[in-house]
């Protein structure tokens, strides 16, 4: 009974006791299974890593479409597989004898060992710091050799998807002929999605060229399609402040402005508002001046084509449209201006004081010449157009009171011209500021106002000119004829009117007045009105 117990004590307790020896055994092989197999892994994966220079080197040169040097490579095992690039050099397969495309101080790019191990082709981050990148001037042979016809078709994007692409501290030139660049500082771009066939999300943080000012901007691009480039969608919203208008030779002024755009890369619709707290025309005085616009841009050559501008200042609003178009970009404006003021359309203008306030419209169109080194803007402005100033007051006292004099001493003191009860026409010019009226045509050429037509007229006199007005220190010179109601000797007093009444009727003419050749010169407010009967002025 006692050995059958035992026995029996022992058929039940063996198998518990056998089992764990089994997992053990199992676990030791396995051990010593993947013992014997990590350098086989571990050669694998030096052999197939697809981060090893001999791998990525190809691979940068397809991407960049040029031949890239390294001066330090390592790959980065953990926390995350990568590899750092540094010194990095970018020159042209077909011309290696050019200067470089570009380059780069560091080139960083981390995956994920989840990525690796499923075989995803993906990569988290590309990261660039201090990319370089020159593009040469529009017909160049450099130029052609970077940008050769149908080159766009060959890029439609990466394979492989890359979450994170940024790009800081980086600087792309575009040169141009005569040796001078336009340089666009990159603080920060980050492309997020990028691969072949779908669209990527951006933020962009940079320095436009001229003028200059920061750019941010996000918004969407994509998908790319290489056929046909200019298809290719976008949208998206900027912030271009603060701008130095300063930088563009001749005008001055601080601008601010935002807005949104969509569309394609050949036609991108934008809205836009904008704020310049002190514009200036070369010396003029700093004029807060605010606007809306809607137009499109063609992103292919930089063509923008101005639908509706709305320029605000004081209580006048400016309507323009036109386009700024070709490889030298000029500009073209079509001006009107309706129930405005004279006052705020001259003090941006003006150094000092403006000459005349009083409502106004004008037609008129504007021509900007391409911008050169050293070039000012009103040497690259022409403007031709006409203008009513109905009812104008000059804003020099002395001047607008000698004119109130002559005013009411031109005007015909006959008893016949006066209806019953009417005031006499001689009043203290102390105490009444006689109103004119300005029409005429005018062009603007170097900085030069010209016309060939002005007319002016006040209660008893018109004056038909011709001549020349300097916007830079306000030097005028106008030849004309003065015609009066009254005759010669009635627009002097005391001596001089008795010395000239003799020689009164050599300037009268047929059912008028006086006819007098005048000039009006002068400069910054001061001007003279003097007889030219020997066309001397």
């Amino acid at each position: 009974m006692e050995m059958n117990a035992v026995h029996q004590a022992t058929q039940t307790t063996s198998p518990v006791v056998s089992l764990p020896g089994r997992r053990h055994s199992v676990l030791f092989y396995l051990g010593c299974a993947l013992l014997l197999c990590l350098p086989f892994a571990i050669y694998a994966i030096n052999v197939h890593w697809p981060y090893r220079y001999r791998n990525v080197k190809p691979l940068l040169d397809n991407v960049f479409a040029s031949k890239i040097t390294i001066s330090q490579y390592r790959r980065v095992y953990f926390p995350h597989p990568g590899f750092v690039a540094e010194g990095l050099t970018l020159r042209r397969n077909s011309a290696p004898d050019l200067p470089p495309v570009g380059a780069a101080q560091r080139l960083f790019v981390e995956g994920r060992w989840t990525d690796l191990l499923t075989l995803r082709r993906r990569v988290h981050i590309v990261d660039v710091t201090g990319l370089h990148v020159v593009i040469p001037p529009v017909g160049s042979r450099a130029n052609k050799e970077d940008f050769p016809p149908g080159a766009s078709s060959d890029f439609a994007g990466p394979t492989t998807t890359v979450e994170n692409l940024r790009i800081h501290e980086s600087l792309l030139d575009i040169m141009r002929a005569d040796g001078s660049r336009y340089s666009f500082p990159i603080r920060d771009l980050l492309i997020q999605g990028l691969h072949r066939g779908d669209t990527i999300t951006y933020r962009l943080d940079m320095t436009n060229a001229q003028p200059v000012g920061r750019i941010q901007s996000t918004g969407s691009f994509g998908p790319l399609n290489p056929k046909n480039l200019g298809s290719t969608p976008l949208s998206g919203h900027f912030n271009f402040a603060p701008v130095d208008l300063a930088s563009i030779h001749g005008i001055k002024g601080t601008l601010s402005s935002i807005g949104s755009f969509h569309g394609s890369i050949q036609q991108i619709d934008v809205e836009s508002k904008s704020d310049i707290v002190d514009f200036g025309v070369g010396r003029g005085r700093p004029t807060h001046v605010s606007g809306t616009a809607t137009g499109a841009v063609n992103a292919l050559n930089g063509d923008v084509f101005l639908h509706a501008v709305d320029v605000h200042t004081g209580s006048t609003t400016v309507h323009a449209k036109g386009n700024i178009v070709g490889n030298r970009k000029t500009t073209n404006l079509d001006l009107s201006v309706s129930g405005g003021r004279a006052e705020d359309i001259l003090r941006p203008f003006l150094r000092g004081s403006v000459p005349v306030v009083g409502p106004v419209s004008l037609w008129g169109h504007a021509f900007i010449a391409p911008a050169s080194e050293g070039s000012k803007f009103l040497n690259r402005l022409r403007l031709a157009g006409s203008f009513d100033i109905p009812s104008e007051r000059i804003t020099n006292h002395e001047t607008e009171q000698k004119l109130t004099a002559l005013s009411q001493r031109a005007q015909d003191p006959s008893p016949s011209k006066q209806q019953p009860g009417e005031d006499s026409p001689a009043q203290d010019p102390a105490t009444t500021e006689v109103l004119s009226k300005l029409t005429g045509r005018a062009s603007i050429l170097n900085g030069v106002v010209y016309t060939n037509h002005l007319a002016f007229e006040v209660p008893g006199i018109t004056m038909d000119f011709h001549g020349s007005f300097r916007l830079h220190d306000q030097q005028t010179r106008l030849l004309g004829t003065l015609r009066m109601q009254s005759d010669i000797s009635h627009v002097t007093t005391g001596f001089k009117s008795a010395l000239l009444k003799p020689f009164a009727p050599l300037f009268r003419k047929p059912r008028a007045g006086a006819v007098v050749p005048v000039a009006i010169t002068g400069s910054n407010g001061k001007y003279n009105v003097s007889s030219n009967i020997f066309g001397t002025k």
